[in-house]
């Protein structure tokens, strides 16, 4: 577009701040709030709110093409050197993953990522057990939850008893105010701190009580989901296997195009029963405080 004036093309960035100028439906912004000029409006609101909806798409495709997430970058490190494998796109179309060579030139080929996708859900094969193993893993979880209440229960039962030792000073101190032993002053400083304290105490038995009726639930979530983990990742696109991977595996390497994972606790443990499993062990072996695998440590939380 050509100034008016002087015949000279006008910048692109004049014209998008013009269709970006509320002034022009009779409104404008000043100091945070929104005014109705006296001016007479060129466009109206719709129309300028169109504009900026097709503004806001044409900025959104624009991003779109100029980045692209690959599903697998920044979860393996070189074996070699220790940097981080990125993904790059060769010849238009195929995907390819490589060391970011930040230390100097690694020895590592580029690998394509469909031979990555595969590792990967051989490695998620690995959590798949038979329903002798999940019965096991069953019965192990429900004893671990029997140690857990037994452990919050405790927990409860201290906080609660700090909670009313410090009711019971309350109450007397409120005594000695009204028969004019301590200061009213003196009070309220006192009882404000104790009534914090006990606000803390509470707040730690709900906390207890929370973790008592989640654990179970949670833990048999995580079973179920480590059951399933190989074959929802072969159903998924790239993109949804990278959120499974984020939740199962906390870092991998790739070395001499071998893949070598670390699970996530409690899919560490699983792995371990599974791969315990398959070498022929039965679940009395495993099932017992002394036994690597045994899952009375289980934990729900995710590194």
């Amino acid at each position: 577009m050509a100034h008016r004036r002087t015949g000279a093309r006008m910048p692109v960035s004049n014209i998008h701040a013009i269709l970006r100028n509320r002034l022009y439906t009779g409104e404008f912004d000043w100091n945070g709030r929104r005014y109705k000029g006296r001016h007479h409006p060129l466009v109206t609101r719709e129309l300028w709110e169109r504009v900026q909806n097709n503004l806001e798409t044409r900025n959104a495709r624009k991003t779109r093409k100029a980045t692209h997430n690959f599903a697998f970058s920044g979860l393996m490190t070189c074996g070699h050197c220790g940097c981080a494998m990125v993904g790059e796109i060769k010849k238009g179309r195929y995907t390819y993953y490589h060391c970011t060579g930040y230390k100097g030139k690694s020895d590592e080929p580029y690998v394509r990522e469909e031979v990555i996708s595969k590792k990967f859900g051989e490695i998620l094969g690995r959590l798949t057990f038979g329903g002798e193993v999940l019965a096991w893993l069953t019965k192990a979880l429900r004893e671990s939850h029997a140690d857990e209440q037994k452990e919050h229960a405790a927990a409860i039962a201290r906080l609660q008893a700090e909670h009313d030792r410090l009711q019971h000073r309350l109450q007397a101190m409120y005594v000695d105010k009204l028969d004019g032993r301590i200061t009213n002053s003196f009070y309220m400083q006192m009882s404000e701190q104790w009534r914090l304290e006990q606000d803390k105490l509470m707040q730690e038995i709900i906390r207890h009580q929370a973790a008592d009726r989640t654990y179970l639930d949670e833990g048999v979530k995580l079973i179920e989901l480590a059951q399933g983990a190989h074959r929802l990742f072969l159903k998924q696109p790239p993109s949804e296997q990278r959120r499974l991977l984020d939740f199962v595996l906390s870092n991998s390497t790739w070395q001499d195009g071998a893949l070598i994972p670390t699970f996530r606790q409690p899919f560490d443990l699983i792995a371990e029963v599974a791969a315990a499993s398959k070498a022929g062990n039965d679940g009395g072996a495993l099932n017992s405080p002394g036994h690597p695998v045994w899952l009375g440590d289980l934990d729900s939380n995710q590194d």
